[in-house]
């Protein structure tokens, strides 16, 4: 697989918004996401990382087209509701880097590109002299009858990269999943290494 790979760090982020924003939305309409996306959240969603200098987005393209993304950013540069487990738990946020999302196309999936995003994420998390890297996961029940039923998830995947859950760190977002008409509260659940 020869993909093109480039990195956006803080203001540079903002000229890769669109396929970004466009990539999210189609990629978490799927399960165990199901997110009914719009231009204005992820427009405010991803400002944070326009703002920070110390933020990362890596895209992936095949040709011209945007095949994945991943992103993240320092926990204290993260929404609130982000670091707010941890501040709570008196953990030290300052130590810790969100990988916020991964993002890739069906056909692109399983080819090494999540563990190569997971490899840049955490070398740019020591670059900045951080020691934990950290990211969440929508909580679904394993009975909610819109699980499709060939749905495989990425725990073993995760947890291959050293990765393990903290059911203690938890936080919520909202949003408007497919289907439905306005938005509601989810719970994800933080997983975390030392790195």
């Amino acid at each position: 697989m020869s993909l093109d790979l480039c990195t956006y760090q803080g203001a540079a982020i903002a000229t890769i918004l669109e396929p970004l924003a466009a990539l999210r939305i189609r990629v978490f309409a799927e399960w165990p996401y199901l997110y009914a996306g719009s231009a204005d959240y992820e427009r405010d969603y991803l400002q944070p990382y326009v703002n920070c200098p110390r933020s990362l987005v890596i895209l992936a393209r095949d040709g011209a087209e945007v095949i994945g993304a991943s992103t993240g950013l320092p926990l204290l540069d993260a929404p609130a509701e982000m670091s707010q487990p941890f501040t709570q738990a008196n953990d030290n946020p300052a130590s810790i880097f969100y990988c916020a999302e991964s993002v890739i196309l069906q056909p692109y999936r399983g080819r090494g590109l999540g563990g190569e995003f997971f490899v840049r994420r955490e070398a740019h998390a020591l670059s900045l002299g951080l020691s934990e890297s950290v990211f969440c996961a929508v909580d679904r029940a394993a009975t909610d009858p819109r699980r499709p039923a060939d749905y495989r998830g990425n725990e073993t995947f995760w947890t291959r990269r050293g990765y393990r859950p903290d059911p203690r760190r938890r936080c919520q977002f909202e949003w408007t999943d497919i289907g439905e008409s306005q938005s509601s509260t989810k719970t994800l659940t933080f997983w975390r290494r030392r790195l």
